[in-house]
C-alpha cells in the first residue's frame, strides 16, 4: 500500500488529506442520520396524536423530544403562549428552515472533495506524463534507465488518477444517499407541520 502510494506522485499527499476530511464528514454524517431516524416516526405520530385532544400536553411531550430536530421543530410553535394561528404557522417555518438547513452540514465540504479529486488526480496524470518523456531525447536510442523512468511516470499518472476518481465516486456516494435523506425530511417535515398547523386551527376555532 506504501509503494502504491509512492507511486502516484506528490499529488497524493492532497489526495490523502481530501479523503481523510470526506471520511471524517461522512461518519459524522452517517452517526446523524442514524440518530435522527431512529425514533422520527414514533415522536411525530406521538405528538400530533396527543395534539388532537390537548395541545398543553402535546407541547411538554414535544419539549421532552428536543434533542431531535423533529421534536425541536415541533416544540417551536407550541412553546408559544396562545398564538394566533398565523404566528403560528410563521414559528413552525422559522424552525422547519433552521432544522433543515442544519442537516446540510458538510454538504459544501463533500461537493468541493468530489469536484477536486477528480482535477488532483488529473493533475497526477500531466506530471506522470512530464516525467516520463522528459529523460527521452528526439534522436536517441532509449536506454534501460530512460525506458525505467518512462514506466515510472506512466504508473504515477495512472494511479493518481485511479486514486483520485476513487475518492471522488466514494464521496459522491454518500453526498446522494445523504441529500436523498434530507429530501425525504423536507417531506416529513411539511406534512408534520400542516397536520400540527390544522390541529391548532381547529383548536384555536373551538376555544
Amino acid at each position: 500500500m506504501q509503494e502504491l502510494f509512492l507511486a502516484g506522485g506528490a499529488v497524493m499527499w492532497p489526495l490523502m488529506a481530501l479523503s481523510a476530511m470526506a471520511a471524517a464528514a461522512i461518519v459524522q454524517r452517517c452517526w446523524f442520520w442514524a440518530n435522527l431516524l431512529r425514533q422520527e416516526q414514533q415522536i411525530v405520530t406521538e405528538i400530533l396524536a396527543i395534539a388532537a385532544k390537548d395541545f398543553p400536553a402535546a407541547a411538554e411531550i414535544a419539549k421532552s423530544a428536543t434533542n431531535s430536530a423533529i421534536g425541536r421543530f415541533l416544540y417551536a410553535p407550541l412553546a408559544l403562549i396562545k398564538p394566533e394561528p398565523d404566528l403560528f404557522q410563521l414559528a413552525l417555518e422559522s424552525a422547519a428552515d433552521q432544522e433543515l438547513s442544519a442537516m446540510l452540514r458538510y454538504e459544501k465540504l463533500l461537493e468541493s472533495v468530489v469536484a477536486l479529486s477528480p482535477l488532483l488526480g488529473l493533475l497526477g496524470t500531466v506530471l506522470g506524463l512530464i516525467q516520463s518523456f522528459s529523460s527521452i531525447q528526439l534522436g536517441e536510442i532509449v536506454s534501460n534507465s530512460q525506458t525505467q523512468n518512462l514506466t515510472q511516470g506512466i504508473g504515477q499518472a495512472l494511479v493518481s488518477t485511479a486514486t483520485g476518481l476513487v475518492v471522488a465516486i466514494f464521496t459522491l456516494a454518500f453526498q446522494r444517499l445523504f441529500m436523498a435523506l434530507h429530501a425525504g425530511q423536507v417531506k416529513i417535515f411539511r406534512r408534520a407541520g400542516n397536520a400540527l398547523e390544522l390541529a391548532y386551527r381547529q383548536y384555536w376555532q373551538a376555544k
